[in-house]
């Protein structure tokens, strides 16, 4: 037991509490282990991948994972880590995410040992009389503890009544299943702390309490996100997949391998080490890569990414598709910003401007210095702009 114990509690944030986490594992029976996704976007993303390995974890263990979608509570939108009330999503909207959410999570999770269930199913039947007994056992100045309600509060923000159902419910969610233990992100520890105040209240035993890291998106700063646009989806294809990691700080690379692979603190500290040693971090990425997309999408489609990439970046040269443009400027040459923009290279021609500056922009391999460049008409170019956008522009 102690070694399940250690191999659950490792890369968690917090577990409330560890002693009730010990007490539930010497049961001797399969745990009933909870996490909520909210179908508030089509596609699962790497982030999601976190609460995932964990839940994996608990079922390579023989535990059995509830595998909670929110169609309910995703109308509502949680409105955690937000400074304005969420626009609530319509239920075809939310059940047509819902579906995208069964296909994918199996990538992950193990079948046999998964219960997807949806919260509509209980809350439903609730009914008026129902959520206001909910409400009842619950304060709004519990609910003000909130750091996201209490900043919006302090600086007069509107919040909606109907954002304090969203924890309620969330808590009547483990209630319902008689969850054991439930996970979630950091910034789900009140919400998921509701619950086991909901079930202690309905003379379940409380639930414990295990939340996780998020991830940081792309940009290294805020969270992974659809909503920011800051995400890696499980089902990018596996050259897309492939390039976004590659895009990657060096720094957050590290955050990565820890939070999404199965390597060890000891191959990380040697990995570290090559670094420091003079390895170049390039390389390690590409492992993070290779071993991301095997996992989702096999080694065969991990390895035609990793050529794909070498060939496009490594070795300076374009991809082996490039899209061919003819454009036709009625003068006898085109500027170079006027060119990118008509070949939607760019979205403006002071996009155009700015990029060449930074050195973004090539021609024929060459990067271009000039942004008052001309290009005459009977020629034709490969042109690049920053690492992905390829162009073979023919002027008439």
């Amino acid at each position: 037991m102690s070694d399940s114990f250690d191999q659950l509690v490792h890369g968690t944030d917090e577990v409330l509490t560890e002693q009730a986490l010990r007490k539930k594992l010497a049961l001797g029976r399969p745990l009933r282990v909870k996490a909520g996704f909210d179908p508030t976007a089509p596609d699962l993303h790497l982030g999601h991948v976190v609460l995932l390995n964990k839940l994996r974890q608990f079922q390579d263990l023989g535990h059995h994972v509830l595998f909670l979608i929110g169609d309910f509570t995703g109308m509502i939108g949680d409105p955690t880590g937000k400074n304005v009330t969420r626009k609530p999503l319509s239920r075809d909207e939310v059940v047509a995410n819902a579906k995208t959410y069964q296909a994918q999570v199996f990538k992950v999770l193990e079948p046999t040992q998964t219960e997807v269930v949806f919260n509509s199913t209980w809350v439903k039947d609730l009914g008026a009389e129902g959520l206001i007994r909910l409400a009842a056992q619950h304060t709004v100045a519990r609910m003000l503890e909130r750091d996201d309600f209490s900043k919006r509060y302090r600086e007069h923000q509107p919040i909606a009544v109907h954002e304090f159902l969203y924890p309620l419910i969330q808590g009547y969610d483990s209630v319902a299943l008689a969850a054991d233990i439930e996970l979630g992100g950091t910034d789900q520890k009140f919400n998921l702390l509701v619950g086991r105040q909901l079930q202690e209240q309905a003379g379940q035993e409380p639930q414990v309490v295990m939340t996780l890291p998020i991830l940081e998106g792309l940009d290294g700063v805020q969270k992974m996100s659809k909503s920011l646009g800051n995400f890696i989806a499980i089902d990018d294809p596996p050259a897309e997949m492939f390039g976004k990691l590659m895009s990657i700080s060096d720094q957050l690379m590290w955050r990565y391998f820890e939070l999404l692979t199965s390597r060890t603190p000891a191959e990380l500290t040697s990995m570290r080490a090559s670094v420091d040693a003079g390895a170049n971090p390039r390389d390690i990425k590409i492992d993070l890569g290779v071993t991301l997309v095997t996992r989702f999408h096999g080694a065969a489609a991990a390895e035609a990414a990793r050529e794909d990439f070498l060939h496009r970046f490594q070795r300076g040269q374009a991809p082996t598709e490039v899209p061919e443009i003819t454009l036709e400027p009625g003068e006898p040459d085109l500027a170079l910003p006027r060119l990118l923009k008509d070949a939607k290279l760019v979205a403006s021609t002071s996009e155009a401007i700015r990029l060449v500056g930074q050195g973004a922009v090539r021609v024929d391999g060459q990067r271009l210095e000039d942004a008052k460049q001309r290009f005459p008409v009977g020629e034709a170019h490969l042109f690049q702009v920053g690492k992905r956008r390829f162009a073979r522009v023919t002027l008439r």
